[in-house]
């Protein structure tokens, strides 16, 4: 009876050392992440997410890696540029682990070694610039960072995938002193845009005298020619006239004589009476010669028109006396 109750608690004894046992050799990797193994001290292998066996007792896990891109803040420090200006630099790393056993037992504390090496390079790079380009060209800085580190922490199994600069502030004096800088610039800039558009501007003015100057030329030239050619036209008709004339004396006839003495007397009393400078007209003029001239014109167009039915007979030419005005 004792036997079989010794028997009995040893049963129980194996099956619950076989539980603890296969408990202890199966092992449950959450995706994402790498489990190293190591027999009595020493890395043998690497279990990967999903279901995973090791020997209970003899093997156990040496570490958990993340093997997700992971992002880790870089602490804001002083930095001194090239040209001897202070600024203070803090920025961002995205890193990944590439290799779980490197990052294991290549290096002690792997976050704090990434934090270190780019806080040491970012004083390197940046300290070899000056300010005026550690301001302007941030993406070359990222750049320049990210090789030197990547090549840096590449033994020990890490792949950087990204470092950025947050945020670069110089001192307030120097940020007074470059924001007075900018406005000299832009005062400049705005003064040398409002010069050009007045040298602009006084140069489509004078463009605009020439061309009135030129059209003005050009219509007193037009003018000029159209006087000229209504002086000519009227020296032709003059010249017209006076040949017939001459052709009417030559030929004997009195008339056009009178006609044409007539005309030019009348046309200088015209020309007296209604010049400008003339306010009062005093005639001690022959009033019976501008009669004279009248009745002599009248003469003309009875012989022309004829009260004798047309038959072209002269008359015989009036004198009328003259009187004293």
């Amino acid at each position: 009876m004792v036997f079989l109750e010794g028997a009995s608690v040893f049963v129980i004894i194996l099956l619950v050392l076989a539980v603890v046992t296969i408990f202890l050799g199966v092992k449950i990797v959450p995706q994402g992440h790498n489990f190293t193994i190591e027999r009595f001290g020493k890395y043998t292998r690497t279990l990967g997410p999903g279901l995973g066996l090791i020997l209970p007792f003899i093997d156990r896990i040496g570490a958990k890696q993340n093997m997700m891109e992971q992002v880790m803040e870089v602490d804001s420090q002083e930095v001194i540029t090239r040209d001897n200006a202070m600024v203070m630099v803090d920025g961002i790393t995205y890193f990944q682990i590439m290799d779980a056993a490197k990052a294991s037992y290549e290096v002690n504390d792997l976050l704090r070694a990434i934090e270190n090496l780019t806080m040491t390079n970012i004083r390197t790079v940046m300290g070899s610039m000056d300010l005026d380009a550690l301001l302007a060209q941030r993406d070359e800085i990222n750049h320049k960072l990210l090789a030197v580190v990547d090549e840096a922490t590449a033994p020990w199994g890490v792949k950087m995938t990204r470092i950025e600069i947050k945020d670069i502030k110089p001192p307030q004096d120097l940020v007074d002193s470059m924001a007075n800088q900018m406005k000299a610039e832009r005062d400049k800039r705005a003064t040398i845009l409002v010069a050009e558009g007045e040298r602009q501007a006084a140069i489509l003015a004078a463009d605009g005298d020439k061309q009135a100057i030129v059209l003005e030329a050009e219509g007193r030239k037009e003018a000029a020619f159209k006087d000229a050619e209504a002086r000519e036209r009227l020296a032709q008709a003059e010249a017209r006239a006076t040949e017939m004339v001459s052709k009417a004396i030559a030929e004997g006839d009195i008339q056009a004589i009178n006609y044409f003495v007539a005309n030019k007397y009348i046309g200088a009393l015209e020309g007296i009476a209604t010049s400008d400078n003339q306010k009062l007209l005093m005639l001690p003029l022959d009033a019976t010669a501008i009669m004279g001239s009248v009745a002599g014109i009248a003469e003309i167009a009875k012989e022309t028109f004829g009260n004798d039915g047309g038959t072209g007979k002269k008359s015989a030419i009036k004198t009328v006396p003259r009187t004293r005005a």
